[in-house]
């Protein structure tokens, strides 16, 4: 009879620190996308800010993590409990989520610095109260005395499948759905919730009998030595490997789509999935299977890297993911195997988010000051080869051959890209071949040998090492690096061209040699997306017909500054750019001569230009061309409602605004009519397919809006502009309100047609 009360308990326990650990986490991972995302505009949507934003996430969750540790330490059971309960108070006064007032116009550098601490301001006292609920909540449940107390390490996977869900559920269902004010309505009401069932928690940790957790550890367990200080150090690299990779695949794959949560997000959510997987008493993967599988997801990358992909959307996304997915499992399976008893749980826990730190910094703002391209991708790839156990080699004998001749392969293949001559035009003609078959190689080195980790990671390097030294690019290559991203500028192996890339999208171009290998001369040829017979070409050649007048006009975006060259003698022309890196780039002769010969004492406005372009006098633009768009990397606050009614303040009585949203993967003319139509502007767009791609001459995707059909011009009654109505299906984009993930299936299920 007396046991009866006990089992019951022991359901209640359970059920209620389970419950409060899944919510605690579900606000934990949901607030990352959410807070990011109301940051965004503030920086000109950069992939960057995410980045940023998962080192501070990562870093004050090492500091809930040490603050459990500490309270925990304490002898007295109340005082943890009403410690934390008074900081979940205090922390929901500061609730609704905002930006702190005095950070809205970023400075002109340090923008990653400026970032931390806004982050800090505005979100730090709730998150950080969030960050120390799942270990703290895991030492007090040892210490309630449930049966499963010796080994809580479930409740670390029931936190992860939270964090999960929420991150899953955000592109799916929250940011689809709901405006950005009503989803931090609902998180602080979570919040609130979350209060409740940790008060809970805390009742249910008091009423238990004092030496409660000792009555179901086992001796062994009981007497456990404390982890060595070499352990520790293991630990940590584990958890700053995949930690620093997560940020580095992110990076990868959103440079090229958009800087939304949805791009955030899913490799965020495989991160979390593997920490629930490797803590099931009895995991669904098993962790043997993975650490075979990650030597070939190791080399899958590297291929993935030599052979490209990024025309490709779905292998961009899943092939990258799944072999990141793959290494981490390994990686965290390697903790979970040598995770400590409960004693020393809170120490585990401050070990894995210290080393989520340190992978945080390396990728998120060590690795974008230091290196001039993305080097910490393929430099953490290498590295996740050094997080298999040892092993016993087999064929020792024939093994210590490997360095001498892994030297030879390694000056053998490298050498030739310092001298380019026909050994080097040979391996450059077969370089997926040749860098495929070093990855392969490191694979079969740990299925066939099961080599010393330390060959496999060389292996790896040298297969890296050959990306960087035959580049998929034709032709010479120079990168520029910013807070905005990593640039290309590539010069065609005849010299004809110089080529303004970031990630796989081209910027701008410009024509340096004739067909006839003589130099250009005179005034630069608009190419690339600006032709004069593309869509931009002819909206301002109708735009100026119109007026009959030199045109007053905005540009948002330089890029290679080609559009300097499209105005005429007497207009004046002035740009908004957000990157200094990008003028400077432009400026320079040496890589492009747009501005030196058109507008040689162009001086652009630097910051964003929701914030610039909105300080400029109303009425008196007669064309503004947003050009932030050619990128595949969309800056999504620049084509919401309210970004559209600043557009129209600033244009003259009949002026018209041109929006460039040539894109591979998100379908955008239908995103502008809507704006536009919101703000009683009549669209017309542009897409044409102009078959001069190998002249640098694209097909581009325009649309115009003005207020009446007699703005613009002869384009009104144009067979290749389209006037064209909003959807009445499809919800207008506002700085509440945006969804990404409709515009990449609207792009897929036109190109089915």
């Amino acid at each position: 009879m007396t046991s009866e009360p006990s089992v019951s308990r022991n359901r209640l326990v359970l059920v209620v620190y389970t419950a409060a650990i899944f919510v605690s986490a579900l606000l934990l991972f949901s607030v990352q996308p959410l807070f990011t995302k109301m940051v965004l505009p503030r920086l000109g949507g950069s992939p960057a800010v995410w980045s940023v934003a998962m080192v501070f996430f990562q870093s004050l969750l090492l500091g809930g993590y040490a603050y459990a540790h500490v309270l925990m330490t304490l002898k007295n059971r109340a005082i943890p409990v009403v410690v934390h309960l008074a900081l979940l108070v205090v922390a929901l006064l500061t609730l609704p989520l905002a930006i702190s007032s005095g950070w809205g116009e970023p400075p002109h550098s340090g923008y990653a610095l400026w970032l931390l601490g806004l982050f800090a301001v505005s979100i730090g006292l709730p998150f950080f109260a969030l960050a120390a609920n799942n270990p703290l909540l895991q030492a007090w449940f040892v210490r309630t005395g449930h049966p499963d107390g010796p080994d809580p390490y479930f409740l670390y996977a029931s936190s992860n499948i939270g964090s999960f869900l929420a991150l899953l559920s955000y592109p799916v269902l929250l940011e689809p759905v709901f405006t950005l004010r009503s989803q931090n309505l609902i998180w602080t009401c979570g919040y609130g919730l979350l209060i409740v069932l940790i008060a809970g928690c805390g009742v249910l940790l008091l009423r238990a009998p004092a030496g409660a957790a000792a009555l179901n550890m086992q001796a062994d367990e009981a007497s456990a030595p404390a982890p060595s200080w070499l352990l520790r150090a293991r630990w940590i690299f584990l958890a700053a490997v995949p930690s620093g990779l997560l940020i580095a695949v992110t990076a990868h794959i959103s440079t090229d789509v958009a800087a939304a949560p949805l791009l955030w997000v899913l490799p965020l959510s495989l991160y979390l999935l593997t920490w629930v997987l490797v803590f099931q008493s009895r995991p669904l993967l098993p962790h043997k299977w993975m650490l075979r599988l990650q030597p070939l997801a190791i080399a899958g990358v590297v291929i993935l890297l030599a052979v490209g992909g990024e025309q490709n959307l779905l292998l961009t996304l899943g092939g990258h993911q799944l072999c990141f997915f793959v290494i981490a499992m390994a990686c965290h399976g390697e903790l979970a195997r040598t995770r400590p008893a409960a004693k020393y749980l809170t120490g585990f826990y401050v070990a894995l988010s210290f080393g989520g730190m340190v992978g945080g910094l390396f990728a998120g703002l060590i690795a974008p000051f230091t290196f001039s391209w993305v080097a910490e991708y393929p430099i953490l790839l290498a590295l996740a080869a050094l997080c298999r156990p040892t092993g016993t080699e087999r064929l020792p004998r024939w093994s210590a051959w490997y360095w001498p001749l892994l030297a030879v392969l390694a000056v053998a293949l490298i050498a030739p890209s310092y001298s380019p001559g026909e050994i080097f035009s040979w391996l450059d003609d077969r370089r997926v071949w040749m860098i495929g078959a070093v990855g392969a190689l490191s694979a079969l080195l740990a299925l066939g040998l099961n080599a010393n980790r330390w060959k496999i990671f060389a292996t790896v390097a040298v297969a890296l090492v050959l990306l960087r030294a035959y580049p998929s690019d034709d032709g010479r290559v120079e990168t520029v690096r910013s807070f905005f991203g990593v640039h290309k500028i590539v010069v065609t192996p005849n010299g004809q061209y110089h080529v303004l890339m970031h990630g796989t999208t081209i910027h701008g171009a410009e024509k340096f040699k004739n067909d006839d290998g003589t130099p250009v001369t005179g005034r630069p040829e608009a190419i690339t997306y600006y032709h004069k017979d593309g869509g931009i070409g002819r909206a301002i050649s109708a735009i100026r017909e119109r007026k009959g007048a030199p045109l007053k006009v905005a540009v948002i975006g330089l890029g290679s500054g080609t559009l300097t060259c499209a105005s005429e003698p007497g207009e004046d022309w002035k740009f908004f750019e957000i990157d200094q890196s990008m003028v400077d780039t432009a400026r320079d002769p040496k890589y492009f001569t747009y501005i030196q010969n058109c507008e040689p004492n162009l001086k652009p406005v630097i910051g964003d230009a929701r914030l610039t372009f909105a300080k400029e006098p109303d009425g008196i633009y007669d064309l503004i061309i947003v050009d932030a768009y050619s990128s595949d990397a969309i800056p999504i606050h620049l084509a919401t409602e309210e970004a559209m009614a600043i557009y129209k303040e600033k244009l003259a009585p009949q002026g018209a605004v041109v929006m460039h949203v040539s894109n591979r993967h998100l379908e955008l003319s239908s995103v502008v009519v809507g704006i536009a139509e919101a703000n009683d502007l009549k669209s017309w767009v542009y897409s044409e397919d102009s078959g001069r791609d190998n002249e640098y001459i694209f097909s581009t995707s325009v649309v115009v809006s003005a207020r009446d059909d007699a703005d613009v011009g002869k384009l009104a009654s144009s067979d290749v502009w389209a006037e064209t109505e909003a959807s009445e299906n499809q919800r207008v984009w506002t700085d509440d309100y945006s969804n990404v993930l409709g515009a990449v299936w609207r792009r897929l299920r036109d190109g089915e047609q």
